[in-house]
């Protein structure tokens, strides 16, 4: 599976694989050469990537290599306990993270927990014996949803023991259809995937793929991780000193922020620490006009400042994860949107955590609602009433929250385990 322009496509493999790689080649080659920035990106560093390997390579003195593949940021994000646990018990082995996405690849160009950090080469037929020809590989890991027919046919052939973590599978996709067939043998070209329920399991098991196990999803180590690396940060503490009721809005888009706008108008006591997704002069200009005489921002703000104000602005990146312990309550942005993101940064402060309508595809926004520990709203009534629960409830929604997000930890133990690396 591949990810363009946050698109996700996948190739039927009884369709010759040339006549659909071909057309999309050109198609992402033509959208670079007209301007399109990711295109463009994903284009020139796939066309680098085999020659940058090569030289690589002959760094290694011999070494074998421990290949994790992502397609994007969220995909990283589930690798990366297993990758940061090798690097701390085994830092003599020499790992290559690739992405397919140039979101993931510019955020984590320089992640120092690994040896190589490149694209993933363009998945001809070609390229995947070249790469395979190149990389001494001990083992290949792919996230989630990577399902690259020429790279899978061409580590079975060679014999590389490949893996699959943090997988869901539901019987809407592909592989389970009857015109799938060749999807669900492709899923053989694993030696095990670890997947993130049993319902997942069962699907495969059913189909006839019985080399499964359940381990659960990396990320709630992840987070847990995290909360321990927490940093203090002294203006938000001087914000929400001496507060009645603080809410951290994470990564908010437009849609969230008037909501936000029409609460505090209505509720005198409440302070607000709004942290948005994008922060470019445009939106930020939006928020100014909306939260006008209220709001300081993160980036000005100074110690005198912070007790008049009701808004405290973060335009900044990177300290989200740290900001959540500083509230009551946490609401989690984008659900108005495309999507919710990440609850489990906020859950696992055992904190109530609120967001919008379209979260039904996220298996953790499910935990938290089945456990009494969030709240889905999909009107300004519901929004309003919501958050005015999870401060009246916040200590029974917040140890559900802990209890939920404690009781699926351990996936990385189960994997690192089975894999024996």
């Amino acid at each position: 599976m591949c990810c363009f322009a946050n698109r996700q496509v996948i190739f039927p493999l009884k369709t010759k694989y040339k006549k659909i790689l071909k057309p999309y080649f050109w198609i992402l080659r033509l959208a670079a050469l007209l301007g399109h920035k990711k295109a463009r990106k994903l284009v020139q560093g796939q066309a680098r990537a085999l020659d940058e390997l090569q030289e690589w390579v002959k760094t290694l003195g011999g070494c074998q290599v421990l290949w994790f593949h992502a397609a994007s940021v969220g995909e990283f994000e589930q690798a990366r306990p297993i990758i940061e646990r090798l690097h701390s018990e085994l830092p003599f082995r020499k790992v290559l993270l690739t992405f397919f996405s140039p979101s993931g690849y510019e955020l984590r160009k320089n992640y120092p927990m690994v040896d190589k950090v490149t694209y993933l080469p363009f998945a001809t037929r070609k390229n995947a014996k070249q790469l395979l020809e190149i990389l001494p590989l001990e083992a290949a890991i792919m996230v989630k949803y990577e399902f690259w027919p020429a790279y899978l046919k061409e580590l079975k052939a060679k014999n590389i023991p490949t893996y699959l973590i943090s997988a869901i599978f539901r019987p809407s996709q592909l592989f389970f259809k009857p015109w799938g067939k060749g999807y669900l043998q492709l899923l053989h070209a694993f030696k095990h995937i670890f997947v993130q329920d049993q319902a997942s399991a069962a699907l495969l098991q059913q189909h006839g793929v019985e080399q499964v196990s359940v381990a659960g999803d990396t990320r709630f180590d992840r987070v847990a991780e995290v909360r321990k690396q927490a940093k203090d940060l002294p203006i938000v503490e001087g914000f929400v000193s001496g507060a009645e009721q603080v809410i951290v809005a994470g990564s908010t888009w437009p849609q969230d922020e008037q909501l936000f706008a029409r609460y505090l108008s209505e509720r005198e006591h409440v302070k607000l620490v709004l942290v948005p997704h994008e922060i470019d002069a445009e939106h930020l200009h939006r928020i100014f006009q909306l939260f006008e005489g209220r709001y300081v921002r993160y980036t000005e703000a100074k110690p005198m400042s912070l007790d008049k104000c009701r808004v405290l602005l973060v335009d900044t990146i990177g300290v989200l994860s740290s900001i959540y312990r500083y509230g009551q309550v946490a609401y989690i942005g984008g659900g108005f949107g495309v999507s919710i993101h990440n609850t489990l940064e906020a859950a696992v402060y055992g904190m109530p955590v609120v967001f919008g309508p379209t979260w039904k595809k996220f298996r953790e926004a499910h935990g938290l609602l089945n456990a009494g520990a969030a709240i889905t709203v999909k009107n300004y009534r519901e929004f309003a009433n919501a958050l005015d629960t999870a401060f009246a409830t916040q200590h029974v929604m917040g140890q559900a929250a802990t209890d939920y997000v404690n009781s699926e930890l351990g996936a990385t133990n189960k994997i690192l385990k089975h894999l024996n690396l």
